[in-house]
């Protein structure tokens, strides 16, 4: 059967609060697990009203205590944002709260604006430039490499699974070089999909964590009993990407019939490439989408997106597309 993993923003509604979204997670988290879902992801992002995941490790914490299978992890956590000793021993305390089950998904992007990353970088002097070195340098200290000369306590002999994130060929080329595995980030950047999944293929060098390729890659999904549903939830996301696209981002906003078609030709074009690796509509409708996407991709997993400003409706659309998985 297909793989599927789930990707969660944990969206903040306009008339919600961040401790809902919290507990929303939390039972969408236990929701994943027992359909089946392989991996629950939380991804890293600053100074956005809308997004509560920025603390990401403290979310991974409270996600793991409310399951008790479904592995979880970063997708991802912004290594520029931190040194890698601190990752090393926050992942590591992940890892010996949830042994087994932990993931590491490390991204070079700032996850925010410049003035953001620059007060979270405020003393460091580490750009995403050194992302390669900042990986090979976390990846000993979770090995306990003497060589450090310190140590990462919790942290060390963990080993935690790495992965590098990408929308790019730059990381596509490092996860292959140094023997990763490799999400991309196609559910908002579609762009370099086929030709970075291609690369990393090609120039993959086996490593002690992975002897053979292994890619994801992610793909919106909104789901639903009928197609006019599906469509009317999918509207929350694309109100949120025409927010950010536009220097205006937020709190998500409620369903808005005939919200796309409302919109300008231009915004209408975002919208579309933008989303364009997604499937919207009947379990037989992401059937379809989810078949082409493999097929295209030829990928071992897809992460699964869904922000939806209905908490219910999102469970209930995260059913559907693991009952469209399961019938490839």
């Amino acid at each position: 059967m297909l793989k599927l993993s789930l990707l969660d923003l944990v969206p903040v509604t306009d008339t919600g609060t961040i401790a809902q979204s919290l507990a929303n997670a939390a039972d969408l988290a236990r929701h994943a697990e027992a359909l089946g879902y392989g991996r629950y992801w939380v991804a890293e992002h600053h100074g956005m009203q809308g997004i509560a995941s920025a603390a990401t490790a403290v979310v991974l914490a409270h996600i793991g205590h409310a399951t008790s299978s479904i592995r979880i992890g970063s997708a991802g956590i912004m290594l520029p944002n931190h040194a890698p000793m601190v990752i090393a021993e926050q992942f590591g305390t992940l890892e010996a709260l949830f042994p087994g089950r932990i993931d590491l998904g490390l991204g070079r992007a700032p996850g925010s604006d410049g003035v953001v990353a620059r007060a979270l970088r405020r003393n460091l002097a580490s750009d995403e430039r050194q992302f390669p070195q900042d990986v090979v340098e976390l990846q000993a200290f979770l090995a306990g490499d003497e060589r450090l000369g310190i140590r990462a306590v919790p942290g060390e002999g963990t080993n935690v699974p790495i992965w590098i994130l990408g929308s790019s060929l730059f990381g596509a080329q490092l996860a292959a070089m140094l023997g990763l595995p490799y999400a991309f980030a196609s559910h908002f950047a579609p762009d370099a999909l086929d030709e970075a999944l291609d690369v990393y293929r090609r120039q993959f060098k086996p490593s002690e964590q992975l002897a053979e390729p292994y890619a994801a890659a992610a793909f919106n999904i909104f789901a639903a009993d009928t197609r006019e549903q599906a469509e009317l939830l999918a509207s929350s996301q694309q109100q949120a990407f025409v927010a950010l696209r536009t220097g205006n981002p937020g709190k998500m906003k409620p369903p808005l019939a005939g919200y796309k078609d409302s919109l300008p030709p231009n915004a209408r074009a975002i919208l579309d490439h933008v989303l364009q690796c997604s499937a919207v509509g009947t379990v037989d409708d992401v059937r379809d989408g989810l078949k082409a996407f493999v097929a295209r991709t030829g990928v071992d997993e897809v992460v699964v997106a869904s922000s939806m400003y209905d908490h219910e409706a999102r469970k209930h659309s995260v059913a559907l597309a693991m009952e469209a998985a399961k019938s490839l």
